[in-house]
C-alpha cells in the first residue's frame, strides 16, 4: 500500500513536469503561430456576438500588432501603415458587413532571418456571410513579418502575395 502511494506521487509529478516543460518552454513556431490562432480568434464573428464581446476583441486584436504595421492588401485604398491603435477600428468595421465570419491559417513557413524577427508564409482563408445575403469564401496567401518585442510575437508587416486560384 505505502508503495502505491509513492508511484501515484511520482506520477503526477511527472505529469505535472511534463506538462510544465510543454507549456513554458514552447518553440518559437509555437509562439508565433499562437499570435495567428489569436488574430483568427479576435477576427471571428457569430451572428449572436453581443457588442461587449465584440469590443472586447477589439481592444485585445490591438495587442497583437507593434506600434506601427503596414498593411499592403489587394485592396490599395486599405492599404498603409496604421498604428497600433487603428487596427482594431478598421477590423470592426469590415466585421460589422458580416453575420458570420471566420479565418483560418493553412501551412505555415515560418523562417527567422534575424534574432528577433520571424517571416512566416501561410495560406489564409476568410470564409462568411455578409449582412446583405453573401457567402465569402476568399483564400490568399500571405506573408507576414512579426517582431519580437518584449518576449512576445507582434505583427509588423502583412502582404497578400498572391492569389490563389480555385
Amino acid at each position: 500500500m505505502v508503495k502505491m502511494k509513492y508511484i501515484i506521487i511520482a506520477l503526477l509529478i511527472a505529469g505535472i513536469g511534463i506538462f510544465a516543460a510543454v507549456y513554458f518552454f514552447q518553440s518559437e513556431e509555437k509562439k508565433v503561430m499562437k499570435q495567428f490562432n489569436l488574430l483568427s480568434e479576435y477576427v471571428a464573428r457569430d451572428s449572436d456576438e453581443k457588442v461587449i464581446a465584440m469590443a472586447s476583441r477589439m481592444q485585445r486584436l490591438g495587442g497583437l500588432f507593434d506600434e506601427r504595421c503596414e498593411l499592403i492588401l489587394a485592396v490599395e485604398s486599405l492599404s498603409g501603415d496604421y498604428a497600433r491603435e487603428e487596427i482594431p477600428a478598421r477590423v470592426a468595421r469590415g466585421r460589422s458587413r458580416f453575420s458570420r465570419l471566420s479565418l483560418r491559417f493553412f501551412d505555415p513557413e515560418i523562417l527567422f532571418p534575424e534574432n528577433g524577427v520571424a517571416r512566416v508564409t501561410l495560406t489564409v482563408r476568410l470564409r462568411g456571410h455578409t449582412t446583405f445575403g453573401e457567402n465569402v469564401n476568399e483564400t490568399r496567401e500571405l506573408e507576414c513579418i512579426l517582431k519580437k518585442i518584449d518576449k512576445k510575437w507582434l505583427f509588423l508587416r502583412i502582404e497578400v502575395i498572391e492569389v490563389l486560384k480555385k
